[in-house]
């Protein structure tokens, strides 16, 4: 959700090797003064600002609610309950794929002609997970609430429907937990384990207490809370019902990275993401789709960075499993800027391909990588250099580790773009993405919010 600014690397030496630039380039701008310098800051980037928003949005609701005297008498629980099940399906809904899809689409409707400042606010759609921490903590209060006054008032549904709610409660809860960035960050197997079974367990637990509740099915199709909860269901399902095992084709050019070619009828548009999982049950993990213009199917860039990936690469599956639709990912933005700069250390190559083969927008690349040809093969970077001639390749190996930040400024200012986009791990996107926004250029990367 949230993460740290660190140290700039040193600048390197010069190196004379064409797919290489040095790294002097135009000193970087002065820091932005004032406000804008502190909403450059990572604890105001958007997402937390639309956590505070929604936070915010319930306390109003809840002094609101509190002069109006909706949280006393004999309806406190009914009243709170709808409250705590508002909430709980924004964070579900907003996570849904066709919705995250949605909000891609409505960012990207604003014309180049657009004042830059709107449109590098627009870019910052995939912050949306913002939405789905505030209503997810606050939807789990107001359930907190709701077993409160019904602890108290003992109303419909007796002993049952309390029973429910607290096996309700310790899902949420263990939700919220696992949900912590130190948690995730640590046991990141475990939160993905506790959010699926937990959630499906606590929209089952919700049926059965709206049911007791209602006291009878012809009442319970009647309550709004069951049309809500039949929403939800649908929207959890729908991924699920699209599940099905695939055969692949996987090349390795070397042991840091595997290529795997899907060919089973579907052609994702650039940019999106497919979840991937050997076992459906346990472990998905997302990698950016690489369609290939004017062919079906599309390619996964897989490269070592895990227990996961590391068995992928080494014991090569020739069938997988998929579920969901191709989903959008922070890169496709790029359409709200009448050029652009791509950043990309090793596989982050992955999400940036597409793009680049596609050529919807123009752009330059800054590819970091150790011996590129050698770890990702010979055709994939030849494909590279055939539409970015002008890219450049840095390789680590030779010519050591590159100041990311000095050779993406030196590429914006170059190539004259409006916006730079950053696929890297989570220390080198955070580095070049805030250091480049506290200096008023708009620049987009990953956030690990989920």
């Amino acid at each position: 959700m949230s993460a740290t600014s660190t140290r700039q690397p040193p600048v390197p030496a010069p190196v004379a090797e064409a797919d290489a630039r040095p790294a002097d380039g135009p000193p970087l701008p002065p820091v932005v003064p004032g406000l804008r310098r502190l909403l450059a800051h990572p604890r105001f980037m958007h997402h937390h600002r639309l956590v505070a928003a929604v936070l915010a949005g319930n306390v109003g609701l809840a002094w609101q609610g509190g002069t109006a005297g909706w949280w006393q008498g004999p309806d406190a629980a009914s009243a709170l309950g709808a409250a705590a099940l508002a909430n709980v399906a924004l964070a579900v809904l907003v996570r849904q794929q066709y919705v995250i899809n949605f909000f891609f689409w409505l960012a990207t409707r604003a014309p180049v002609r657009w004042p830059l400042r709107i449109r590098a606010t627009l870019g910052k759609v995939y912050h949306f997970g913002g939405l789905h921490v505030g209503a997810a903590l606050a939807g789990t209060g107001w359930f907190l609430a709701q077993l409160v006054a019904m602890t108290v008032q003992r109303g419909p549904g007796g002993t049952a429907a309390l029973s429910t709610g607290f096996a309700v409660a310790v899902a949420l809860l263990a939700m919220v937990a696992t949900a912590l960035p130190p948690v995730r960050a640590a046991h990141h197997d475990l939160f993905e384990l506790v959010h699926r079974f937990g959630g499906w367990a606590a929209l089952l637990l919700l049926w059965v207490q709206s049911a007791l509740l209602a006291g009878h099915p012809a009442a319970l199709a009647g309550m709004p809370q069951a049309w809500v909860l039949a929403l939800l269901t649908a929207s959890v399902a729908l991924p699920w019902l699209r599940l099905r095992r695939v055969a692949v084709e996987v090349v390795r050019p070397s042991s840091h990275v595997a290529l795997v070619r899907f060919n089973h009828g579907v052609t994702p548009f650039p940019g999106s993401s497919t979840p991937v999982s050997r076992n459906p049950l346990r472990q998905w993990h997302s990698f950016a789709n690489v369609p290939a213009p004017e062919h079906d199917g599309f390619r996964l860039a897989i490269s070592r960075a895990g227990d996961w990936t590391g068995q992928f690469i080494d014991e090569t599956p020739d069938r997988v499993w998929v579920k969901g639709i191709p989903t959008a990912g922070v890169a496709n933005i790029e359409t709200l800027f009448r050029r652009v700069v791509y950043v990309a250390t090793g596989s982050g190559i992955g999400p940036v391909l597409p793009h680049l083969l596609a050529g919807q927008v123009p752009a330059r690349l800054v590819w970091a990588a150790r011996r590129h040809r050698e770890t990702f093969g010979e055709e994939l970077v030849a494909e590279i250099l055939d539409r970015q001639s002008d890219a450049v390749l840095w390789d680590t190996a030779r010519d050591g580790k590159p100041d990311m930040l000095t050779l993406a400024y030196q590429a914006y200012v170059e190539f004259d773009a409006e916006a730079v986009i950053c696929i890297s791990n989570r220390r080198l996107t955070w580095q070049v993405v805030h250091s480049l926004e506290r200096r008023g250029i708009p620049a987009y990367g990953a956030i690990w919010d989920s």
